[in-house]
């Protein structure tokens, strides 16, 4: 025999559904839409990759005989998912390659390959750098930059998340040709090196999941070669490769001659463009915002879609407005995504020209901005 362990059912069932988000869906590697089960110092260690990123996580269970074997991922997720809550026992048989399960009055056999042709999964040396970063901080900075990555694989680097970390800040940076997403927050660590790299956003947004009942520091591992990046929680790693090239430089897309600032209620703001969503869906996503500052701080926001087809509608919001008036058209999507993520109850909106970038932040958290490239306004 090989493998006998066994663990209680939530427990198996709660480690599995966290690392079968590394599984490869559309892999032509067989091993790859596996998942390793392996004994590791009297603990159970579950794994799975699709390369780009992959997650392990350690369970609790009693180890009777040490081994390892891989399963097809959905087939055991699905089936521990049913189990009833109570005791189950694995055994791998080495001969056949086959996993053998028992929990209540379910018997179950699944056919597997040899865990020596699994990846091998990068683990932290004593070379590595280690930067402690509080959980929150790290969640709450995905939550703000990932979302404004590229969806297409037409420039890979757009795909991925500029990670920076410098004289004990660190920032983030996404960026899809319409809009960029920028947060630098100060991380109190004893580490003092720098370092930057470029991680595909969608590891980060699975890190930030996986992490939601983490609350003290995910350790970022740097192997010095820096092909690839650890994250290192409480029974979870998670490994991501790096993106190869150069991340453009987006400091030069901020816009610094801001002529009008206005202040509007987020939740007010959202509420508008959610409605015009529904008729700029049908004229290219295109909202129209005409800022209009009245005598001495107040002022208005019109939020305005119009389409050939379906109509049209005009939301009128209070806001307190410097500078002059002006006219710009966003995407209303892009602006839904940014106000969903902003925590803070007003929100700066800065522009200058009908023609020119606009620039949101919270009020009262200056560690966030982001960018938004403006739309033809045809007259």
């Amino acid at each position: 025999m090989g493998m006998r362990v066994s663990c209680l059912q939530d427990n198996l069932a709660r480690g599995l559904n966290i690392v079968s988000r590394a599984v490869g869906s559309r892999s032509s590697l067989q091993i790859l839409s596996n998942v390793l089960l392996a004994t590791d110092n009297g603990r159970l260690r579950l794994a799975a990759t699709n390369l780009d990123m992959g997650i392990t996580a350690w369970i609790g269970a009693s180890v009777e005989e040490d081994g390892a074997l891989t399963v097809p991922a959905r087939t055991l997720n699905d089936l521990v998912n049913t189990l009833s809550p109570e005791r189950v026992d694995i055994e791998a048989a080495v001969r056949t390659n086959t996993l053998h399960l028992s929990c209540g009055a379910t018997q179950a056999n699944i056919k597997g390959i040899d865990a020596s042709e699994f990846p091998i999964m990068p683990e932290s040396s004593e070379s590595d750098q280690i930067v402690p970063v509080p959980a929150e901080v790290l969640r709450d900075t995905i939550a703000l930059v990932a979302f404004a990555a590229a969806r297409d694989d037409s420039r890979p680097i757009l795909t991925g998340v500029w990670v920076s970390y410098q004289e004990g800040i660190l920032t983030m940076a996404a960026a899809d040709g319409f809009r960029l997403s920028v947060r630098s927050v100060p991380v109190d660590t004893d580490y003092h090196g720098s370092f930057n790299f470029v991680i595909p956003a969608r590891t980060l947004s699975e890190l930030a999941r996986i992490s939601a009942d983490e609350e003290q520091n995910i350790y970022m591992i740097l192997p010095e070669e820096r092909s690839q990046v650890l994250f290192n929680m409480t029974n979870i790693d998670v490994m991501s490769q790096t993106i190869d090239g150069t991340f453009p430089d987006f400091k030069q897309i901020i816009p610094t001659d801001l002529t009008t600032r206005t202040i509007v209620d987020t939740q007010d703001f959202l509420r508008a463009c959610k409605r015009a969503d529904i008729f700029a869906r049908e004229s290219n996503n295109t909202v129209r915002l005409s800022i209009e500052p009245r005598d001495g701080m107040a002022g208005t926001v019109r939020v305005t879609a119009t389409s050939a087809e379906t109509g049209d509608n005009e939301v009128v919001i209070d806001a307190s407005i410097e500078g002059d008036s002006v006219e710009v058209a966003f995407n209303v999507r892009y602006l839904i995504d940014v106000l969903s993520v902003i925590k803070q109850d007003q929100v700066i909106i800065s522009t200058s020209r009908s023609d020119k970038p606009g620039v949101l932040q919270p009020v009262g958290d200056s560690s966030f901005t982001h960018v938004i490239m403006p739309m033809h306004i045809g007259r």
